[in-house]
């Protein structure tokens, strides 16, 4: 059975699962439980609040604060070098960005959940995914080959636009021809970016992006936003504006007004990976979205672990301590690490809290602090698949022409099994773009199940009205108020970062929020460093 005639399969069997419109009125009594992964630790952190004394002190070479991909690179790197005295706090939520749940059998992501194909300047992640066998060859060559399981599987995307589905998520159909040609001068602009050197020899847009052009001319990017460029190089087209106005959201749940130009643009002149066995800008992607890559990389690097999240970390004669605490019921325990090295793989607002004395790294907390987008993840368990509309067929990633959703992503798409799943996860994101960070936070930390569910269907509802509710047995909803740094002007020129990325001593500093946006290269890059700087 081919994939579309599999679709078409579930759009019919979800037919049966609506009766009438009187469905859609039992869209409030949908199950609904909310995380909050992070939050209460972070008030701790936050009021300073007062903890018992520790119960137990733990000793190791070197010490990594947080499990997300940044502490994971550190842990698998230190293996790989044939380091094996190291020990890893998780922080409030294993994995952290990178994490995942699951509705029995159904794995479904709960944070981030695809990797482009790493492009050649990216030797670091395609080490990672040669030594967990994703890439299965010719690992530093052009076109490396990939485990096929992990390719993302077509129907990729779709759009609904119109009132139709239509393949890929830039407005075609309908379009007038002088937007058309807009769109062309804009993709041709960006090929000929990603080729453009400056002039101090560097590629402009690479990750690692410590590794792209200083060149002045090129770093003026990021004195305005991305918009304004656009609207500077003559581009006008509504639908172009939309779609990258998408992609900034989708990157770093910030609108494209608001984010650096730079940055924009690096979103798409940095990610050119080819691969034997798939198309170009193919991705990676698991059913449980990156928290698979995570749980192999943390097999994979040995890394023993505990549960805990630090809440001191200091400078000592023989190296350093931290004090760590679990919440168990509301109620804390500590306990006591010392190492000779601290990799702190930890969010940066939280490192300032956490870092004693972190002014003497040459990064003050009130200036350099970056702005963070809060996000959601909405997981729907499906019991049957609703009526699709016409058009392009359901696919991996389903996205409506509107704002503040970024539509939907399914998790039983890389199921290659002969006959389809009987039950699937929709997993609906949103980037509270449409208001500022902080009245983000604040709405989250007020609004009841109800009005959360309301917010997380927003997308699915426009794509199925009253037929989607009658088919969700439940929805799990993950809320994430500081999700990622946001690369709005003026990040690239972020002194306190800069210092942070250079420091060398007791204590190391991994997280992506080192380059000023939340991806996995950066996170990666950062965390293989410092743990090259605690080895050296």
């Amino acid at each position: 059975m081919d994939r579309r005639s599999f679709i078409a399969w579930g759009g019919a069997a979800g037919l049966s699962a609506v009766g009438s419109a009187a469905g859609f009125a039992r869209w409030q009594e949908i199950p609904a439980t909310v995380q909050y992964p992070g939050r209460d630790e972070g008030h701790y952190l936050r009021d300073r609040r007062a903890l018992p004394k520790p119960s137990h002190v733990v000793e190791t070479d070197v010490l990594i604060l947080g499990s997300g991909v940044g502490g994971l690179s550190a842990a698998w790197k230190l293996n790989r070098e044939g380091h094996r005295d190291f020990l890893m706090i998780d922080g409030p939520q294993p994995y952290g960005n990178a994490a995942g749940a699951r509705f029995g059998d159904l794995a479904c992501p709960t944070g981030a959940h695809y990797l482009p194909l790493p492009s050649p300047e990216s030797t670091h992640v395609r080490q990672i995914l040669a030594d967990l066998g994703i890439i299965e060859r010719d690992s530093f060559g052009e076109k490396p080959y990939y485990d096929e399981r992990c390719i993302l599987h077509g129907p990729e995307e779709r759009l609904l636009f119109n009132g139709k589905w239509q393949d890929g998520f830039l407005p075609t159909e309908g379009v007038p021809a002088h937007e058309l040609l807009e769109h062309k001068r804009f993709f041709a602009q960006v090929e000929e970016l990603r080729r453009t050197h400056g002039a101090d020899g560097r590629r402009v847009f690479v990750f690692p992006t410590v590794h792209s052009s200083l060149d002045p001319e090129w770093q003026a990017l990021d004195r305005i936003t991305l918009k304004d460029w656009l609207e500077r190089e003559g581009y006008r087209s509504p639908t172009l504006h939309w779609y990258l106005n998408y992609c900034c959201r989708d990157d770093y749940g910030t609108r494209y007004d608001k984010v650096s130009a730079w940055a924009g643009l690096h979103y798409y002149c940095s990610r050119w990976g080819q691969a034997a066995n798939a198309g170009n800008g193919a991705w990676l992607t698991w059913p449980g979205g990156l928290a698979p890559l995570a749980e192999a990389m943390a097999t994979h690097s040995g890394v023993k672990r505990m549960a805990g999240t630090a809440v001191s970390l200091r400078r000592t004669q023989a190296g350093i301590e931290a004090l760590c605490f679990t919440l168990e019921g509301g109620v804390p325990q500590t306990f006591v690490a010392r190492a000779r090295k601290a990799i702190c793989a930890i969010p940066v607002y939280v490192a300032a809290r956490v870092v004693e004395d972190i002014g003497a790294y040459g990064f003050d907390p009130k200036r350099h602090i970056p702005a963070y987008a809060p996000w959601m993840v909405a997981n729907f368990l499906m019991k049957d698949f609703p009526r699709e509309r016409e058009g392009a067929p359901l696919s991996w990633d389903n996205v409506a022409y509107q704002e503040p959703g970024l539509g939907y992503v399914v998790s039983t798409h890389q199921d290659i099994s002969v006959r389809p799943p009987e039950k699937t996860v929709f997993t609906a994101y949103v980037a509270l773009s449409d208001r500022t960070p902080e009245e983000a936070r604040k709405w989250l930390m007020k609004a009841g199940a109800d009005e959360l569910v309301e917010l997380a269907s927003v997308d699915l509802k426009t794509a199925y009205g009253w037929r989607f509710a009658p088919c969700v047995e439940r929805v799990d909803i993950t809320l994430r108020g500081h999700a990622m740094a946001a690369p709005l002007p003026g990040f690239r020129s972020n002194e306190g970062l800069k210092a942070l990325r250079e420091a060398d001593g007791p204590i190391l500093f991994a997280h992506a929020d080192l380059s000023g946006f939340s991806v996995f290269e950066e996170a990666a890059w950062w965390g293989i460093r410092a743990a090259e700087r605690a080895m050296a």
